[in-house]
């Protein structure tokens, strides 16, 4: 049986690529992946010469490279307007738009702790309207912000404001301290001299009995804070814990 014309030129192909050596090989391995795009395209047929392959490459790679800038360029927008609707307090809009940005920059830190601020306000902010006596779609947001900030953490590790985020996250709203404890004492190792991330962490060691620590915390506060409503703020938590530490003993 006579082999068919396109056989006898994909021989001729790899005759050549082997006669020229491993270069001219990995120069010619595009063409495959032109042939088999042409294939899938109307007509069915690949270019049968060279310079067709190289002319069907060159087309297909701008093909990719305008869908690819286009692509980029929309998942700039969707973060952008993300931001925009942030800035008004409008987090359920900017929680759908951070969905579709996420899509294009799935490993963006910004945009995964981005989701998890706006998701936490959410949830702070959501009632059970039924009165069933458990507010699940507050459980809902709350898991998402816990799950979007770590994994902002995990994108960027040096990266604070997640940190703080899930500090408060843990302490304020899932009443769990013991867990924000090493994302507070990471946070401020990046951020030591803030005022806001002690106060926190301060009350998270006061939470799990650990009292010598928050008192530590509201002496460094008082000793590095130039606000004087925080320093006023810290001696009264100060003295708040060292009056239930005297009293449980």
């Amino acid at each position: 049986m006579k082999a068919p014309k396109r056989t006898w030129i994909l021989f001729a192909v790899l005759a050549l690529a082997a006669l020229l050596g491993v270069g001219a090989f990995t120069f010619l391995r595009p063409s495959a992946l032109a042939r088999r795009i042409a294939e899938y395209s109307p007509g069915g047929s690949p270019p049968e010469t060279m310079e067709g392959l190289r002319s069907a490459i060159a087309a297909y790679e701008a093909k990719v490279q305008t869908t690819s800038d286009a692509a980029a360029q929309a998942g700039i927008y969707w973060k952008i307007l993300a931001v925009r609707y942030i800035d008004r307090s409008m987090y359920g809009e900017a929680l759908e738009a951070l969905k579709s940005a996420v899509e294009y920059f799935p490993e963006d830190a910004t945009l995964h702790y981005l989701t998890g601020l706006s998701a936490a306000v959410l949830g702070k902010s959501s009632h059970d309207y039924a009165a069933t006596g458990r507010n699940r779609e507050r459980e809902r947001l709350f898991a998402l912000a816990e799950e979007a900030h770590k994994r902002a953490i995990e994108l960027d590790p040096r990266y604070a404001r997640p940190l703080y985020a899930l500090g408060v996250l843990y302490v304020f709203e899932l009443n769990r301290p013991a867990d924000a404890i090493p994302y507070l004492e990471r946070y401020l190792t990046l951020r030591s001299k803030d005022a806001d991330g002690m106060f926190v962490l301060a009350r998270a060691y006061y939470m799990v009995g650990r009292n010598d620590d928050a008192v530590k915390l509201y002496d460094r506060i008082i000793s590095v804070t130039q606000d004087e409503k925080k320093k006023a703020e810290a001696d009264a938590n100060k003295k708040t814990v060292l009056e239930a530490d005297y009293g449980a003993r």
